[in-house]
C-alpha cells in the first residue's frame, strides 16, 4: 500500500521514532503505509543536515518485515541474491532499470541540480547487481520501484505483518493520554 511520498504527521513520526529505535535524521517522509496504517517505508533527501551526503532513498521502518528480511540475510539470502542475478540476465537487466530509477527518483530529492550520491544506487552500491542489503531492496519495492531481488523478498516473507504490533508501541499510548 504505497503512500508516497507523505508529510508525516505528529504521530508518524513517533511511531517511526518508536519502530527504528531513534529519532530518523533530518528531513524524511512516507513511502509506504502498511495495511493497518502505519509506516512502513520512509524516504530521505541525498542531503542530510549539515550537507552530509546520504544515498539511502528509502529505509524499511515495519518492525515485522525488519525482523524478516534480517532472517533471510542471515540464513545466505545477500549471497544468493549475488549468484540469482550473476547467472539471470534477464534478471540482471531488471535490477539495472530498477537502480536507474532509483537514482532518478534520489536525484529528484536533492536540493541543487546535482545528487551528490550519484555514484551509488540501492543499497548504496556502485555495482547495481552487487547485494549488500536486502532491507534496501525490499524497501524500494514497496516504495514502488521494480526491484526484482525486493519483490522476490517480499514473496517470500509477505508485504504485511499478521498483526497490529505498531499500534502497542509505547509512542502510541502516551498519544493518546
Amino acid at each position: 500500500m504505497s503512500a508516497g511520498p507523505e508529510v508525516p504527521t505528529h504521530t508518524d513520526r513517533a511511531v517511526v521514532t518508536a519502530q527504528v529505535g531513534r529519532e530518523p535524521r533530518g528531513e524524511w517522509w512516507i513511502e509506504s503505509r502498511c495495511r493497518f496504517g502505519y509506516p512502513q517505508v520512509i524516504g530521505t533527501p541525498p542531503l542530510i543536515e549539515g550537507g552530509t551526503p546520504f544515498p539511502t532513498l528509502f529505509w524499511l521502518t515495519c518492525p515485522w518485515l525488519v525482523g524478516e528480511v534480517s532472517a533471510a540475510e542471515s540464513g545466505g539470502a545477500v549471497g544468493e541474491w549475488a549468484e540469482r542475478l550473476a547467472a539471470d540476465p534477464a534478471m540482471a537487466a531488471r535490477m539495472c532499470r530498477a537502480d536507474e530509477v532509483y537514482r532518478s527518483r534520489r536525484a529528484t530529492r536533492s536540493v541543487s541540480d546535482v545528487d551528490p550520491c550519484d555514484r551509488v544506487g540501492i543499497a548504496g552500491q556502485r555495482d547495481p547487481l552487487g547485494t549488500k542489503c536486502l532491507h534496501a531492496h525490499v524497501a524500494a519495492a514497496l516504495a514502488g520501484i521494480d526491484d526484482p531481488v525486493g519483490l522476490a523478498v517480499l514473496d517470500g516473507t509477505g508485504r504485511w505483518c499478521p498483526d497490529t504490533r505498531c499500534a502497542a508501541l509505547t509512542c502510541l499510548r502516551e498519544e493518546e493520554q
